[in-house]
Formats: C-alpha cells, structure tokens, sequence
C-alpha cells in the first residue's frame, strides 16, 4: 500500500541512499526563461524588466528545489520521495535503462502504477508489489543507479 511520510524515523539498517535533484541544465533553463520575462515586461514597465524577471527565477527555484526527491531503502522500507512501502510487499526489481524506462513510463504504463519521476533522470526501476489491500500493480522509480537499487532492494 502507498503511504506517505517522511523517512526521518527510518534511517535504522539503511541499505541504499539516493538524492535525485535537478541538474545544472535545468537551473539555465528557469534563469533563460525567466530573463526571458524582462523582453515582454520592458515596454511597458521599465523597472519591472528587473522586478519580474527575479521574481520568476525565485518562483522557478522554488518549485526546482521542490522537485527533488529522496531514495532511501533500509532493512524494512522502500522510500521513493514520500511515499513508502514495506519491503515485504515488494516481490520483484527490474532495472530499466533509458530506452525501457521510457516504455514503462509511456506504452507499457499500467494506470494503477505509481509513478515517482522525474524528467531529469532516464533511468529507472520498476518495483513490482503484491499487497492485496493495494491495487497498485508496481512503482516506476527514476534513479541514476538503477542496478544498485535493484540490488538493495532484492537483497
């Protein structure tokens, strides 16, 4: 079952840590965008070419710092960002490549999935689950290690 909550109590027999944050390349693109905000403002509001754009830029940070999420498997949870399940319930780890993760995330996505991804990041895993007070067939998981988060969660 998907619950959520935050890891903070469990970091007891931590098997495996990840922290998936925004790269670089998506820190340019929120300030060319937002400098973008100055050319349409300019014309109309001088000192606005200046106010909008950083206001923008603190609005796009925001919400990239709130797209990073936390790994976290120990000896009896898998955390993926908020959500968590018992590591019981899991009964098989597939690591995907970029070229499989993106078949598991778009033609071969079953509905009831749950996704944790994000754009930033090709590769994944895909935790399938069998609790039978949930629905949910399995998780796609974006990871940077995909086989080292197999391994921890198998093992």
């Amino acid at each position: 079952m998907v619950r959520m909550n935050s890891p903070a109590s469990a970091t007891h027999g931590v098997a495996y840590v990840e922290k998936l944050s925004p790269t670089i390349t998506w820190w340019f693109v929120g300030l060319f965008l937002s400098s973008m905000t100055a050319a349409m403002v300019y014309p109309v509001w001088h000192i606005g070419a200046i106010v909008v754009p950083a206001v923008v830029f603190a609005l796009a940070a925001f919400w990239l710092v709130s797209m990073g999420a936390k790994i976290l498997v120990t000896d009896t949870h898998f955390y993926a960002g908020r959500a968590h399940i018992e590591r019981s319930y899991i009964t098989e780890v597939e690591p995907l490549d970029s070229d499989a993760a993106f078949q598991a995330r778009g033609p071969q996505l079953d509905a009831r999935a749950f996704l944790m991804i994000r754009p930033w990041v090709k590769q994944a895993v895909r935790v399938h689950i069998n609790d039978p007070a949930d629905p949910t067939p399995y998780w796609v998981v974006s990871t940077k290690r995909p086989a080292a988060l197999a391994r921890a969660l198998s093992s």
